[in-house]
């Protein structure tokens, strides 16, 4: 008899993650800097399939955008509503399927749907419901973000996560649980690899990636290996898939992929650029860079910006540094491995991001200031720092007044939750619309500071009194502190650091 999972696992709950790509600033920032009109910036939004809704909360809060999300497994979904209703953030989340979801009336239409990861999970039947979605309710104009594993980089994968799977089904018994099948599958893969198994001798990637599943989270991989339905695609098949809800390809929602110099050589750019055909363009670019994960924004109706316009729409984004300028290191890795930045780009650029406090600076500010760097360099720089994460496009300033008082609640909300939890590691930031990693201590530190105790000494202090309170020590260098003056030393020295390096970030992130 078919359960309400459909073979999906729901026995362990998905981890707390952030995903920054659904965020509606930076799908816009990749559309235009591929050429296309994006989306207004207050368009209704929908995500498909929200995990712990973590993405969902944070884009609710810090964007105009009216939110619905749905997640068909109840605990998620009664996760996601305690976070917004105790942040007294609004936002429609759900737990219907996405059958069920197809057949409601009073979904709006949407200038956002977005899925990440779920594409691969789900069989096609919720392919279809998914399809119908957006057939009925993208509006022209509006972008669909789909992240799914792909072809070929999942291929040396695919016997590996077969066997898994079958050890799991086959040998793993009921009582384990499924963390216990999972632990039990991957050590009987890993005997298999001491053994001397020809395919791992054939396929040293497959051995790459089991280790890699060894040092990840575990409700993660339950979900990544271990569902009933699970295939990776092709770009190729999910354009196939996408094509009757009206939808084109538009652009990598991965900001990294739309410089070339990091990724392809002299030789695959040269024969890329004599393909016509779009498909196959991408798709031969994928088994050039071996892709194995994809960030996609298709669009219904996609306008191609002049040059003007894109010009005009470049000068007006603003941009926010989300690292402290001495932390941004000039190396980024691309598909062909890690390269060095060139420092007299970088170096005066990043340097005038960081002035003003970490304010946001729109791409005409920094063509002023920088005068010596052209309009293509400057944009390509902020594409690689925004792509590796250390800058953010910016919402502009009536937005972010509008959206401060809910982000200043989500965050309080969060930040209380890290007395007890270290389960989530982002807040959300006004001033870019999306959220920033601040791991557990440092928003314990910010709540220190928003009780009014004002020097690294008195934080370290307030944190102390909560851990050693649950009875929690620190841990240095593998080795657990002690003594309550080892641990507060150390959260001391901690907190002295963040308030030299990374509040003056949180600050200009509207954050602190």
């Amino acid at each position: 008899m078919q359960t309400w999972t459909e073979g999906y696992v729901t026995e362990l709950n998905y981890t707390h993650g952030y995903y920054r790509e659904l965020s509606p600033s930076l799908q816009r920032l990749a559309l235009l800097a591929a050429g296309y009109a994006p989306p207004p910036d207050n368009g209704a939004y929908l995500e498909l399939g929200f995990g712990q809704g973590l993405s969902a909360v944070i884009h609710a809060a810090a964007t105009p955008c009216p939110l619905w999300g749905t997640d068909f497994n109840p605990d998620h979904t009664g996760h996601a509503q305690s976070l917004a209703q105790a942040a007294g953030v609004a936002a429609q989340l759900l737990d219907d399927s996405f059958a069920e979801l197809v057949e409601r009336q009073d979904l709006p239409s949407f200038q956002y749907i977005g899925l990440h990861g779920i594409w691969s999970w789900i069989s096609d039947k919720n392919r279809e419901h998914i399809v119908t979605l957006l057939r009925r309710h993208l509006a022209v104009g509006g972008v669909a973000y789909v992240s799914y594993n792909a072809l070929p980089g999942w291929s040396s994968g695919l016997a590996l996560r077969h066997l898994l799977t079958l050890h799991a089904e086959t040998a793993g018994a009921e009582s384990q649980g499924m963390a216990g099948r999972v632990e039990a599958a991957l050590a009987f893969a890993e005997e298999l690899l001491e053994k001397g198994a020809a395919y791992f001798k054939a396929n040293p990637l497959a051995v790459e990636r089991l280790k890699r599943i060894r040092g990840q989270n575990r409700n993660y991989v339950a979900h990544e290996y271990f569902n009933g339905h699970w295939v990776p695609m092709a770009f190729s098949e999910l354009a196939e898939w996408l094509s009757p809800a009206k939808l084109s390809f538009a652009a990598s929602a991965h900001l990294i992929d739309h410089v070339d110099l990091v990724n392809l050589t002299p030789e695959a750019q040269a024969m890329l650029a004599g393909i016509s055909h779009p498909i196959l363009r991408q798709s031969i670019r994928d088994y050039f860079v071996n892709q194995s994960f994809r960030r996609d924004l298709f669009v219904r109706g996609a306008r191609r910006l002049s040059p003007l316009e894109q010009q005009e729409e470049w000068l007006a984004t603003g941009f926010a540094l989300l690292t402290a300028a001495a932390d941004v290191p000039l190396r980024i890795a691309g598909a062909l491995g890690e390269v060095g930045l060139q420092e007299t780009v970088y170096r005066p650029l990043i340097d005038a991001m960081a002035r003003q406090g970490y304010r946001p600076r729109t791409f005409a500010q920094l063509r002023e200031e920088l005068p010596q760097l052209s309009f293509g360099q400057l944009g390509q720089a902020l594409l690689l720092l925004v792509g590796a994460g250390h800058a953010h496009p910016a919402q502009p300033e009536p937005v972010v007044k509008r959206v401060q008082a809910r982000t200043a609640a989500l965050n309080l909300e969060l930040c209380k939750r890290a007395r007890s939890s270290g389960e989530i590691n982002f807040l959300a930031s006004p001033v870019i619309g999306a959220g920033v990693p601040v791991p557990r201590f440092h928003q314990l530190f910010l709540l220190a500071r928003g009780k009014g105790q004002k020097t690294p000494e008195d934080w370290a202090q307030f944190v102390w009194s909560l851990l050693s309170a649950q009875g929690h020590r620190l841990i240095k260098e593998g080795k657990t502190l002690d003594s309550a003056e080892d641990n507060i030393a150390e959260l001391t020295r901690q907190a002295v650091e963040f308030a030299d390096k990374r509040l003056p970030v949180l600050k200009g992130l509207g954050i602190a």
